[in-house]
């Protein structure tokens, strides 16, 4: 029989990818997602509950009828402006629910989950490309709610043997399904690919950028952009692992290297032959200059070889999914 996966926030951009790894590597499959930034139809696999992680009593219910053997826990906030604007929101969602999550999987007996974190909890490095063992020190609501969220799976596993964990750090996702069966469908995306190609297909007039005065080599910010079937390949990998007896642990997911704001830009208008208007502004509360992984340890311990480690592939692969959607 195959192995039960119970998927939170499975509906969004990238459990939703997931969601269809998942199925492709033949596990059965149980999504719950209130749907408050993800789509029903993005859900390609398995069952569905719609229901939020607040309401415990719903989702132990989910629990109990789907008896997962491990939980993949996406639900959660992700914009940073929007962190530092209403932080509240990114604790209560981000932080408690986990926590309610983890309550409800404890009294079911399921006892391993993979948490989708975020290079956000470093903050700004010291050291570039930053490793698993760097300092966490986040300089926004969004990653400390992550740093908050690891702390409390690392005492959990501390408190309780037979729970394990595996908390991957995202840098900059992006990209879509290379078949072009999902993509990044937010209403309002503030993901830069996603923006610049709704720019270029003339849905926003123009596309700001935020900061040109960073200490870098053309001024603004520098990012790790990773493919979005590559993180999840990652997290197929890490759930293997935990299923195979593996013990706890933290991974980066990013390719090791960044390409600026403006290279980005510059791809973007190179793959849809249109020259969009760009407007530079002022640099937007809570971003770093440069975040870039130190991907050693997941490509060692995981074997995990990325497929789409370019960024050529990752613009046109969501070109071709932004051009998907007239059809």
């Amino acid at each position: 029989m195959s192995e039960r996966i119970l998927v939170t926030g499975g509906a969004g951009y990238i459990g939703s990818h997931v969601v269809l790894a998942l199925a492709e590597a033949g596990y059965d499959i149980l999504t719950f997602d209130n749907l408050s930034t993800g789509n029903r139809w993005a859900v390609l696999d398995g069952e569905f509950i719609q229901g939020d992680l607040s309401d415990q009593k719903t989702f132990q219910d989910a629990v109990r009828k789907f008896s997962p053997d491990a939980v993949m826990h996406f639900a959660a906030f992700i914009d940073v402006g929007e962190s530092v604007r209403n932080p509240l929101k990114y604790y209560l969602n981000n932080t408690v629910n986990l926590i309610k999550t983890l309550e409800v999987m404890a009294l079911e007996g399921v006892s391993k989950m993979i948490f989708s974190s975020t290079a956000s909890v470093y903050g700004t490095p010291e050291k570039i490309p930053v490793m698993e063992g760097a300092p966490l020190d986040p300089i926004n609501p969004y990653g400390a709610s992550k740093a908050m969220s690891e702390r409390i799976l690392a005492d959990l596993a501390e408190a309780d043997t037979e729970f394990r964990y595996i908390s991957l750090r995202y840098f900059n996702v992006a990209g879509a399904d290379p078949g072009a069966r999902l993509g990044q469908a937010y209403k309002n995306p503030t993901h830069l690919i996603t923006r610049a190609l709704k720019t270029a297909r003339g849905e926003f007039d123009s596309l700001k950028i935020f900061g040109t005065d960073y200490p870098t080599h053309d001024g603004t910010g520098v990012r790790d952009y990773i493919h979005v079937t590559d993180i999840a390949d990652a997290h197929i990998l890490a759930l293997d692992a935990l299923l195979a007896g593996g013990s706890s642990d933290i991974f980066n997911c990013g390719y090791g290297r960044g390409w600026s704001v403006r290279e980005v830009l510059e791809m973007v208008k190179k793959i849809t032959g249109t020259d969009f208007e760009v407007r530079e502004t002022a640099r937007r509360e809570g971003d770093p200059a440069v975040l870039v992984a130190d991907s050693s340890k997941i490509r060692e311990k995981l074997v995990w070889v990325p497929k789409y480690d370019d960024l050529d592939t990752i613009v046109r692969t969501a070109w071709e999914w932004e051009k998907s959607r007239d059809s």
